[in-house]
């Protein structure tokens, strides 16, 4: 068993406990393995998801192919690191947080004695335009021959899930007609099923909504991948999110209501989501000019 292993392990037994690491652990850690398994270790225990530890340990394995140890990065090594010249901006922006996370973590351990990720530039990401999936595709996937194509696009669609809420979904977590998500960062919210059909799938429930015949449920990937392949190319389970958000905010105007559904901190990510109504510009100059 690994080191990382066993502290992950010995913190499941005694989840009461505070480890306090030795001055360094230096001495410790000998390789990216160990170095990676205690990382995940101390984001488990700062109650961080399953999705963000394997993403962060997915950069940082790439990084270990050119940075033969965790000491040996120097902040002209990761920035090379960061300059792949084929990713795109969101691909880069997450790499950067990985490798920021985990070298404040080595730092504040006493893993390395100076982080060199401390002056990486800011990557900046263009604010991309809202893609709702269009109302004709969404009612042949609400009725598509695979009924769990039609299930997974109506959560997604008219409830605003993400793919891996969609994935965890269960029969418990229907309260009446409201469905308890518990989205990213442990954040629970509830969401109102006012759809009939969706309301009707829900309180078929029996366990997860889709289970993966080893007693859990389909993964976040497996979820995209099923709604992707029965739509055509371009469109996707986040469009389909793209789509409740605009459609609700054309209901409502209310873009702090839409966000609280999506499960939005921030006012600004749920604008990245909404296409403004045709008529929303034309509205807005009509009544400036009719004030004056």
């Amino acid at each position: 068993m690994t080191l990382g292993a066993a502290l992950s392990h010995f913190l499941t037994v005694f989840p009461g406990w505070v480890l306090v690491p030795p001055m360094s652990l230096a001495g410790m850690v000998s390789t990216w393995n160990d170095a990676l398994d205690l990382y995940a270790c101390a984001m488990r225990a700062a109650g961080r998801s399953g999705g963000t530890i394997r993403l962060h340990r997915h950069y940082l394995g790439a990084l270990a192919e050119g940075v033969p140890t965790p000491y040996a990065a120097t902040t002209t090594s990761l920035v090379t690191f960061l300059a792949v010249e084929h990713w795109a901006p969101e691909t880069r922006k997450s790499a950067r947080a990985a490798v920021r996370g985990f070298y404040r973590w080595a730092h504040g351990s006493g893993l390395v004695d100076e982080d060199p990720s401390l002056t990486l530039p800011t990557v900046r990401v263009p604010a991309g335009r809202p893609r709702p999936t269009p109302e004709h595709l969404v009612r042949v996937l609400v009725r598509h021959p695979d009924p769990r194509v039609g299930f997974m696009a109506q959560l997604a669609a008219f409830a605003g899930l993400r793919a891996g809420e969609i994935a965890r979904v269960h029969g418990r977590d229907l309260v009446g007609d409201t469905l308890v998500i518990k989205g990213k960062g442990g954040k629970v919210r509830g969401v109102p099923v006012v759809d009939a059909e969706l309301l009707a799938r829900l309180e078929d429930l029996d366990g997860w909504a889709f289970p993966n015949g080893l007693g859990s449920h389909l993964t976040p990937g497996h979820v995209s991948r099923v709604l992707s392949r029965a739509m055509p190319e371009g469109w996707t389970a986040h469009t389909l999110r793209h789509r409740m958000a605009s459609v609700a905010y054309a209901g409502t105007r209310d873009l702090l209501a839409v966000g609280a559904v999506l499960g939005h901190s921030r006012p600004e990510t749920t604008q990245r989501y909404v296409l403004l109504p045709d008529d929303a510009l034309r509205q807005a100059v009509t009544a400036a000019a009719l004030a004056s």
